[in-house]
């Protein structure tokens, strides 16, 4: 049950999660949110089919209908789920590891009108009981399935109407675009958005391929930026856009090539969405958080601070009714979107503020990398993470810094700060550290916590 995450579920396959376990988990999910009818969609893996198989078998078994929607994004799911409610829509589950290396699965799992499901709102419940049933479940003949499935191709109009609504498609301008799905099926929405835009789109790795020949979707990796960053160059673009493998998130770059950190992108959304709907609530990450509060408070909002992962970000912006909330990673909410996050409607928003000010992607956002530089997301693999962070937190006690554990730890000085947390989802111990207009000050604590961390190896 290693597989069971903070916010959903993750894990290699079959070692950590395999076709019993997942017919498992659809049976629990039925019995413990009676949803009627459940949305079921899954990502390009490998393994992908026939994991949905057994969720599916499993969530009818525990009498639950489904609507198997195919292979798409885990934002189609969401919309599919929050847009059909009144049809008896009562959950979606989403069969996907997004960014995680190739051998990895897990799922997303949201309830009525697309909440989101994670420890605090019954994931662990369902852990639990898939874990409680029988060593002979699922095997027993004498139990047939209950619910119907209805295997459709979904008619995505109206997904592709709503993606829309947040600009005003007559009033944008050309661009030249390249766009990396990195072989997963993000380049089937932009075909379908096309020939609605006035954009040229140059598309690159657009075959959907779960044997990803060109390595693992995930764009915060520095290795997979060359070719999107190469084809800007070589087509003159004006901007690019990258998707991890479910595309829940996009990462961008200016026209130069240059990767942008979703950070920055953060604060360029709420600034959008602030200068239309001033006086709203903005729900923020702690990993990398003062550019964030400058321009939400510039901009006569209030910026909210919440812990990290997809779920929790959702179920917070719920509780505050928040216009959008973001996450240094890419992850970008929309109320509208029933809080969900989305991979396509960022860059939509940012085209519009492009045309909107006839300036540059790199113009929009230099300001403010100038103002808080930042490390980006540094990844380390520790033996023991938590044994880390509490050196870490010793070595700077002296110098008093404000301490915050919304997530991990947080040191706030006067000119710099830094987050160190495990992750969520993988081995990993990450380190984001940003300065006050400083970069001589970011490469020098950059350099002195890595060897503090390596030294923990």
């Amino acid at each position: 049950m290693t597989c069971f995450k903070a916010y959903d579920i993750r894990g290699r396959v079959p070692e950590d999660l395999d076709e019993n376990l997942s017919y498992r988990i659809g049976y629990a999910y039925a019995r413990l949110f009676n949803p009627g009818t459940v949305i079921l969609g899954y990502d390009i893996r490998l393994e992908s089919p026939s994991l949905s198989k057994a969720v599916s078998e499993g969530l009818r078994r525990g009498g639950a209908n489904v609507i198997n929607i195919g292979l798409c994004g885990t934002e189609e799911v969401y919309f599919q789920t929050f847009s059909r409610e009144a049809q008896g829509i009562g959950g979606g589950i989403m069969v996907t590891a997004s960014h995680n290396p190739k051998g990895y699965n897990g799922m997303k799992l949201v309830g009525k009108g697309s909440c989101p499901i994670s420890e605090d709102s019954g994931l662990h419940s369902i852990r639990d009981l898939a874990l409680s049933l029988p060593s002979s479940f699922p095997q027993e003949k004498d139990q047939q399935p209950i619910g119907n499935e209805e295997t459709v191709d979904i008619d995505k109009s109206q997904y592709i109407s709503h993606l829309l609504s947040y600009t005003n498609p007559l009033k944008l301008k050309p661009l030249k675009i390249v766009v990396n799905p990195g072989n997963g099926s993000a380049g089937d929405i932009i075909r379908l958005l096309e020939p609605h835009l006035p954009f040229q789109f140059i598309y690159i790795q657009d075959t959907p391929d779960g044997n990803f020949p060109h390595g693992v979707p995930n764009p915060l990796l520095p290795e997979n930026r060359k070719e999107t960053s190469d084809a800007i160059k070589l087509h003159n673009a004006d901007m690019g856009i990258a998707w991890d493998g479910d595309f829940d998130r996009c990462f961008l770059f200016d026209e130069k090539g240059n990767f942008i950190e979703g950070y920055y992108i953060v604060g360029l959304l709420a600034e959008f969405f602030l200068k239309k709907h001033p006086g709203e609530k903005v729900i923020h990450d702690p990993r990398l958080t003062w550019n964030t509060i400058d321009i939400v408070k510039r901009e006569k909002g209030i910026p909210l601070q919440n812990r990290t992962g997809h779920a929790f970000i959702k179920e917070r912006m719920r509780k505050e009714n928040a216009l959008y909330g973001g996450e240094m990673s890419a992850h970008h909410y929309f109320r509208d979107f029933a809080y969900c996050d989305s991979g396509m409607i960022p860059w939509l928003l940012v085209c519009e503020t492009i045309n909107a000010t006839e300036k540059p992607l790199s113009f929009l956002v230099q300001t403010r990398m100038e103002a808080y530089p930042c490390s980006g997301e540094i990844n380390y693999k520790v033996h023991n993470p938590q044994e880390t962070i509490l050196k870490i937190s010793n070595h700077f006690s002296s110098l008093n810094p404000h301490v915050d554990t919304t997530d991990g730890l947080s040191l706030e000085f006067s000119e710099w700060r830094l987050n160190v947390r495990s992750s969520n989802t993988e081995p990993l111990l990450r380190l984001n550290i940003e300065t006050r207009n400083n970069p001589l000050l970011l490469k020098e604590k950059t350099r002195e916590l890595e060897q503090m961390i390596k030294a923990s190896f």
